[in-house]
C-alpha cells in the first residue's frame, strides 16, 4: 500500500470512527498550527491524540474529509482536504445537528507504512 492509499484509509478510519491511532508510530508527533478551535495551536504525543479522539467523539456526531489534492513524495504525503463535521453538542453560535466546515492542509511524515509526524493547518469557515 503507498502511503497515499495509507493516508486515505487512515481519514476513512476517523470518518468510521475506527481505529484511526493504529496509523502512527509509537513516538508520532501532531502539531496543530493556530486557528479557531485552537488559537494557540497544539503539539501532541500518541497518547494527547488517544484523549483527544475520545473528547472528539463527544463532541461530534459524524465527519467526513473529502481529498481535494493529495501528493505523495518519498515519505512525506501532503493532502488539501475538504472537512464537515455535525455537531453532538453546541458550540458557540452552533447548536446540536449544526455543520462546522473547513479547509485542511495536512502534511504526513512517514517511517515505513507509519505515520511519525503530521501537521495540520485547519482553516474553519466562521461559527
Amino acid at each position: 500500500m503507498s502511503r497515499a492509499e495509507i493516508v486515505r484509509a487512515y481519514l476513512r478510519a476517523i470518518e468510521q470512527r475506527g481505529d484511526s491511532l493504529s496509523f502512527f508510530a509509537k513516538d508520532a508527533v501532531q502539531e496543530e498550527f493556530p486557528n479557531a478551535l485552537v488559537p494557540a495551536g497544539a503539539r501532541r504525543t500518541l497518547d494527547d491524540l488517544k484523549a483527544a479522539a475520545a473528547r472528539g467523539q463527544n463532541v461530534l456526531s459524524s465527519e467526513t474529509y473529502e481529498i481535494v489534492n493529495l501528493l505523495e513524495s518519498g515519505d512525506l504525503v501532503a493532502a488539501e482536504v475538504l472537512w464537515r463535521g455535525i455537531l453532538a453538542v453546541p458550540l458557540r453560535s452552533l447548536k446540536p445537528g449544526d455543520a462546522m466546515k473547513a479547509r485542511f492542509a495536512v502534511f504526513f511524515e512517514f517511517q515505513g507504512d507509519k505515520i511519525r509526524r503530521q501537521r495540520n493547518y485547519d482553516c474553519f469557515e466562521p461559527f
